[in-house]
């Protein structure tokens, strides 16, 4: 394994990073390296503020279904899952989950060969948009 040693643009801590087949931060788009803690806070707030994301469903096998970030750094536990089919992708899987704030989410994941599952915040019902 070889160890790695960068500095988060977000933080600013020294991290120490050793593996073998990741980084251990992501890059944000003026190329600055951001450690995989702050990547899930910053993938939060922008779920937080527009109501959608680009997340992955992952079997925990035994343990229930999961909708995180790529790193694993931002988690919600799946309430339901349903399989349906897809005319093109074969397979559909629509799911629900909360976030810590008690909104509830909704996301969609197109065929059995990939894990991406695009979401979106659900409407509150009995809510008003102001």
């Amino acid at each position: 394994m070889s160890e790695h040693r960068f500095t988060c643009a977000v933080c600013g801590a020294e991290k120490v990073h050793t593996g073998e087949f990741t980084t251990g931060y992501g890059m944000d788009n003026g190329g600055n390296k951001v450690c995989y803690d702050c990547c899930g806070k910053r993938e939060w707030e922008y779920m937080r503020d527009t109501g959608r994301a680009t997340l992955y469903l992952v079997d925990r096998q035994g343990c229930g279904w999961e909708v995180t970030n790529w790193p694993g750094t931002l988690k919600f536990r799946v309430r339901s899952i349903r399989k349906g089919s897809h005319n093109l992708a074969g397979a559909r899987y629509d799911v629900r989950f909360i976030d810590s704030t008690g909104a509830e989410w909704h996301g969609v994941t197109y065929g059995n060969m990939t894990q991406i599952c695009h979401c979106r915040r659900l409407k509150q019902k009995g809510k008003r948009a102001a």
